[in-house]
Formats: structure tokens, sequence, C-alpha cells
């Protein structure tokens, strides 16, 4: 999840944020090289804007769902939607939750009520998170083509769901005011922790963020920590031990995998870049705020494609959504 705008109901929370970002950042190690697009390794080119959206109306894109034919399924935090859009630019609202009784005030952490991240299932059904600090709306919800959304998990109301992924028949989600890594069957239900370990906890603002399965692993990101951590999948599904594969990338929000192993895209939300973290644990930034990095939340790569979102959420007035080539 990204960080709030800093205007309004937003101020308070977009200020603890920063503040846990720069406390990070001066404990972190230098976190990144000179950009990768004059660097060696994975590239970047034919880097573009696909769609640009209104920051004023609360669209802070956050999370990236691409669908077959080229169209992508994004949420956006303050706005509380969920939204389609077209290769062709064209954005179309797909959901607007309500405002839970009483403003969604006791929200965890940022006092507010936000969409944030968004899954596909293979059939074609798009699901969405919804985090409101009340029982009966937080949760996994599925959009309809037509009525209102169905929440199909309820999580609980202290919980800050953020990252979403459809592992099998399974759901997965991190918590950010938790720490942990929820399950849920894909079919609807109760859901349970399936990770609590202690890398994914907070340190006083966000933990486990991002999410991603690859290679037998569930990975995630700690916002608060500046890290990448792996939880290999044990017998029966259970989960491993975590083990920290990268670190010094204060402020990560979301990541994914280029395709050449364990090589990782990492969303750098406080910096407003795109970092290539190598196998090793190297770093080096793929794209800036000259490429139109504002406030980077999320990153998709498919094939070569590289989808990736700014919210413009604590400075700039550019939320975007870009589309990249990988060049090896």
């Amino acid at each position: 999840m990204s960080f709030p705008q800093p205007t309004s109901s937003w101020r308070r929370v977009a200020t603890l944020g920063l503040a846990a970002l720069l406390a990070a950042s001066a404990t972190a190690p230098e976190a990144f090289a000179a950009p990768a697009h004059r660097a060696g390794g994975t590239r970047l080119g034919e880097v573009r804007v696909v769609a640009r959206f209104d920051r004023s109306a609360g669209q802070v894109a956050e999370s990236i769902a691409p669908e077959p034919g080229g169209s992508v399924v994004i949420g956006m935090i303050p706005a509380r939607q969920v939204v389609r859009v077209a290769p062709d630019g064209v954005v179309r609202v797909l959901v607007t939750m309500p405002l839970p009784p009483g403003g969604g005030g006791t929200t965890p952490v940022i006092g507010v009520p936000v969409v944030t991240g968004v899954a596909r299932a293979d059939r074609g059904d798009v699901y969405f998170l919804y985090s409101s600090g009340q029982g009966g709306l937080t949760g996994i919800w599925q959009v309809r083509p037509s009525g209102a959304p169905r929440l199909v998990v309820p999580l609980p109301a202290g919980t800050m769901p953020n990252a979403l992924v459809i592992d099998g028949g399974r759901f997965l989600v991190t918590d950010s005011a938790g720490g942990r890594i929820w399950q849920a069957p894909l079919r609807g239900g109760a859901a349970s922790v399936w990770s609590a370990d202690p890398a994914l906890a907070p340190d006083g603002f966000f933990g486990a963020n991002g999410l991603k399965v690859h290679d037998g692993a569930v990975w995630a990101s700690n916002s608060d920590r500046g890290t990448i951590v792996r939880i290999p999948v044990a017998g029966g599904g259970r989960a491993g031990r975590a083990e920290v594969r990268a670190t010094g990338l204060a402020g990560i929000d979301d990541f994914d995998f280029t395709g050449r192993g364990d090589e990782i895209l990492a969303a750098i939300n406080q910096a407003g870049r795109l970092v290539r973290v190598g196998p090793d644990g190297s770093r080096a930034t793929l794209l800036d705020a000259e490429d139109g990095m504002q406030g980077t939340t999320a990153v998709v790569v498919r094939g070569n494609r590289v989808y990736v979102t700014n919210g413009a959420n604590l400075a700039g007035d550019n939320p975007n959504l870009l589309l990249a080539r990988l060049r090896y």
C-alpha cells in the first residue's frame, strides 16, 4: 500500500508515514545505484504513460491486476474504488465502496477506509481488499458484473489488509498492521493466519506490504524494515521460516519478479523509484522522477511488459499507470 495524499484527513497519516520512512532511511545503507538505463543488467525501454488519474478525487493508484487483452484493474486507496484501465487509457470505475458507519476513523494505522490490493482469478473473477476498521466490511470482496460487490472473506476489524494474491485454490493477504500473512479458501469463508514470522512485523508503521508467490515460496516486502523476505511453503502448505533476501529498500511497497530467476523489480514509494534487486541483493534504479515516478506503489511483470503505478501521494500531482518493456 502507498502512503496517503497529504491533504485534509490524510495529513496526519502522511506525516506518520514519512516519519517512519525517514527513521528507516537514517539507519539503512545507501539504497540505490545509478539509474539502470545507464547501467548493465536488465533494463527497461519504451516507457510511456497509459493513463493519468485524478488525485483530487482520491485516485491514488495502489495495486495492479493485468487482464487478457491488455487492460488492467487497479485499486484506488482513498477513493475506495476499483477501476479498469483499457489499453487505450480509458478509465472506468467498477466499484466505489461506501463509507462505513462513523466514517471509518477506526481503520488501523491510517484512520480512513481504503481499497488496497486487487487480484484476478483465472476464470475472470476480480477481487479486492477493503480496510474499514469495522468487522463485516474489512476483508476480501468480489467485483460482480451487475449488482453490488460481495464480501467473500471477512477479516478482523483490527487488520490492515494490503496485498492480495491468488495461489491455486486459496487467497493470501498481507496484514500491514499485524505483520502477518492470512490465507483463505478461494471459494470464500473463514480466514486463518498462514505466517506471523517476526520478519513480517512492522516497526512503527507498516510491516508486511507487497506479496508474490514464486518458486515454491511466498515472498513479502516489509516497508518499515526495507526488506524482502522469502517464506518457503512446507509440507501440507504450511509456512516455513522466513529468510531475509534483500535489505536497504526503505519505503518499499510492491514488487514482482522479472522472469530471470530471483531478480526483482521493487516499487520504492517514498523515493519514487523503480529498483532492480539482484538475486545477491544488489540494487540499481531503473526508473526515477525523470521517467514520471511519483510515489511509486506497485509493479507487475507479464512477459516483457512491466506495469507500474504511481500514487503521487506525498509529492507531485501526477498519479498514473506506466507501461514499459523489459530489455536484457
